[in-house]
């Protein structure tokens, strides 16, 4: 798909694409942090119709839901096109040692070199987790790295 960048100075950049059905959709990232999305109907491509407004907090989190279903998607498409590398999932469960604990306490990525690069928790993907960032039972790590190494870090979450 085809996303065109205009910038708008003194306002922020618009990003835009075409629907299958004509309709051209914007999204006005602003300068301020905010966020408009905008419909150009294909009947007058001129005239912009802003659906809604959204915070930055928002829109990150609309992108979350957006992405969620979308994120191991992209990492499969990664891994095939750097020989060598996997990406898998590894379930935190409950009785692990690290629940509650932050992930940087696994030191993961220092013992197997496989980097935990989203965990998805219930119907939230947090991507690129931050080190301070405390596991859960039922939490699903995403693990970008060789096949050892995601065997590594699932052998780490149930032994320690």
């Amino acid at each position: 798909m085809d996303v065109k960048e205009v910038l708008l100075p003194g306002v922020g950049l618009r990003f835009e694409f075409d629907t299958r059905t004509g309709d051209r959709i914007g999204v006005v990232a602003r300068r301020t942090g905010e966020f408009e999305l905008v419909v150009y109907p294909k009947e007058d491509p001129d005239q912009a119709r802003e659906v809604f407004r959204l915070t930055d907090e928002e829109a990150e989190a609309l992108a979350q839901i957006l992405g969620a279903p979308r994120i191991a998607e992209r990492f499969a498409d990664l891994t095939r096109e750097v020989p060598g590398l996997d990406a898998g999932q590894v379930h935190i469960r409950e009785g692990s040692p690290f629940v509650g604990r932050p992930l940087g306490d696994t030191r993961a990525r220092t013992r197997t070199g496989a980097s935990i690069v989203a965990i998805v928790r219930d119907e939230e993907v947090l991507a690129s987790p931050g080190p301070a960032e405390p596991l859960r039972a039922g939490d699903v790590l995403v693990v970008i790295g060789t096949e050892d190494g995601i065997s590594g870090v699932g052998n780490i979450v149930v032994d320690g």
